[in-house]
Formats: structure tokens, sequence, C-alpha cells
């Protein structure tokens, strides 16, 4: 029985564990992580899950997609008239190279912004904010500031034009009030959010499925530039390479992972309690596997690329989403 039958059984099972990722050395369980996970469609309901739906934690940087709204419907995207690399950039946490250095430049370059005027972090052993995972993000803050006339050297505040924009467009996707959203700041100063696990998923089902143009070009571009989003070698990178088109997938700090399934309209989040990376990574491909939502021969190219830790350690999954009771 393929998976858009299953959604129609009337037996939904109402339990729903967490999911434990189990690494084993010489076979013997060495570490365990508690993992929860979440299944949403484009309307925000809830189909599947394995532990608690409604897990309350911060979105890290699996929220940068959704902050560069403002960057398209303010006109800044338009008027920087680049090619969708920039846009890529922007909602990347990429891996500080040159080339992802050079797409953050030439989006301040184009909007007539100094790069003086990042408040990213300058990452160590490094020359420039233009090297931070997070310099793309920053850029389209400053772009959009700069066409909207807004003060540039307080974008990052919680109440300055462009995050209260970004907190409204989030609050609408979600269907609550701003004033519900509870803010917090990320590791680049740049604000973030808490959201319940569920909402996550429900943002990213919207990622292609929504009729707000803003969010088709955001995940064209994703997947059109995957190696912008993270970088060679890299999870996020690899899984929309891999899914040839079919798969969004955007990480974040402590255990954050979303995917978004292209064409169905489906959203997953995933949350590992510990804040464990290799552990939100087994259990995306895990759940992957289970949902058909990638090839055998993808999801073996990926465990190969991006899975091995060495010979002597081995990660396992123990259990399923499971069918939400109506």
């Amino acid at each position: 029985m393929d998976f858009k039958s299953k959604l129609n059984q009337k037996d939904i099972n109402k339990n729903t564990p967490r999911l434990k990722v189990l690494l084993k050395r010489n076979s013997i369980i060495e570490s365990i992580h508690n993992v929860h996970a979440v299944v949403c469609d484009k309307k925000g309901r809830v189909l599947m899950s394995a532990g608690n739906s409604e897990y309350s934690t911060f979105i890290r940087s699996a929220l940068k997609p959704f902050q560069t709204i403002p960057f398209i419907s303010s006109g800044a995207y338009k008027k920087v008239m680049c090619d969708e690399k920039v846009l890529a950039i922007a909602c990347g946490s990429h891996s500080g190279t040159k080339t992802h250095a050079r797409e953050a430049f030439k989006l301040l370059w184009h909007s007539d912004v100094a790069v003086e005027h990042l408040q990213c972090p300058i990452p160590a052993e490094k020359t420039s904010p233009l090297e931070h995972n997070c310099s793309g993000k920053h850029a389209a803050f400053l772009a959009t500031c700069m066409k909207m006339n807004w003060q540039l050297d307080t974008y990052l505040e919680a109440d300055h034009p462009l995050q209260i924009e970004i907190n409204r467009k989030v609050a609408e996707l979600l269907k609550i009030e701003s004033k519900d959203l509870t803010l917090a700041i990320d590791n680049c100063g740049s604000p973030t959010l808490m959201l319940k696990l569920y909402q996550m998923a429900f943002l990213y089902a919207q990622l292609n499925g929504s009729s707000q143009s803003e969010l088709e070009q955001i995940s064209r571009a994703m997947i059109r530039q995957p190696e912008l989003v993270a970088g060679e070698g890299r999870f996020d990178t690899e899984v929309i390479k891999r899914s040839h088109g079919q798969l969004i997938c955007k990480g974040g700090s402590e255990g954050i992972q979303c995917l978004s399934k292209i064409g169905d309209c489906m959203g997953i989040a995933i949350k590992a309690e510990d804040g464990s990376r290799r552990a939100k990574h087994a259990v995306a491909l895990h759940l992957l596997k289970q949902l058909e939502w990638i090839t055998p021969a993808s999801l073996e190219e990926l465990e190969e690329k991006v899975m091995v830790i060495n010979p002597e350690v081995k990660l396992e999954v123990k259990g399923e989403l499971r069918f939400q009771e109506k």
C-alpha cells in the first residue's frame, strides 16, 4: 500500500513514541538520541508523527527561507537584477568558501550596500563577515532595508521594520498573530523564533505549495542551487541534489532538520532532543525511506556520502512515523 492510500485509513494509530537513534560501537550501544518528528500538509494538518508534534523549540537557521520573503516582496531582489544564486545564498547556511562569500558580496554590491554594514560575526580563522555561514541572509536583510529606506545599522533589532515584516509574514503563514511569536537571538545576531514542531512542518509544507509567488521563487532557487544552501558534501546540499528536484532540505542548529516534498505539499520537521546533528540526519534519511520520498539508489548514495562516521561505528534508528488520530 502506498503512502497516499495509507492517509485514508481509519485505523490510525494514536500513540506516537519518540524515535531513538542508537550509536553502536562493535555492536554495543554507546549512545542513545531521542528524536521527535512530524509531517504536516499545507493546511497545517498533522498527518504523521513520532514523539510530540507540539514540541516547542527554536527553529534556528531553518527559518531562513521564510526570512527571505521580504527580500522579494519589497522589490529588493528585482532591483538586484542578479540570477537566483543570490536568492539561494540568502536561504543558505553555507560553508564560507570563496564561492559563497562571492555570492553574498554580489548581493551587497548590486544593492549599493557596503560590506561593513554586515553584522554577522567574522568566523574564527577567517578575515571577513562574508565568510560567515549566515552572510547571505544578512546581505538580503540589508538589501531589503536599502530598498525600503530603512535604517541599516539597526537591522537586527526586534523592533526594526524588517524584523517586524518578517514576523508578520511568518505569522500569516502559520495563521496566528505576530504577537504570539516568541523571539530569541541566534548565534549570528539575527532574531529566530520558538515554534512548535508541527508549525515548522507546516511552514515547509507551504514552501512549495503556497499561492505566494515569493515561496515559489525561494523553493526554485534552493532546488536549482543546492551548493549555495550548504556546500559540497554537506547534508542539505546532498539531499537536494540526490532527490533530483523533489526535496528541499534545510537544517538548523541544536538538532533541527526540515524538509519539503515538491508536488505533494508536505513538510517534515525533526528535533533531536540533545541537539545531535548525526541523530537528526540519521532520522531524516530513515523517514525519507519510510515515506518513499527518495529512491533506494539515492538513499544509498546519501548514506555513503554523509552518514559514514568510521568503520567501527554504526547508527541505527528505531521507530517510525505513525498516523495521527483525526
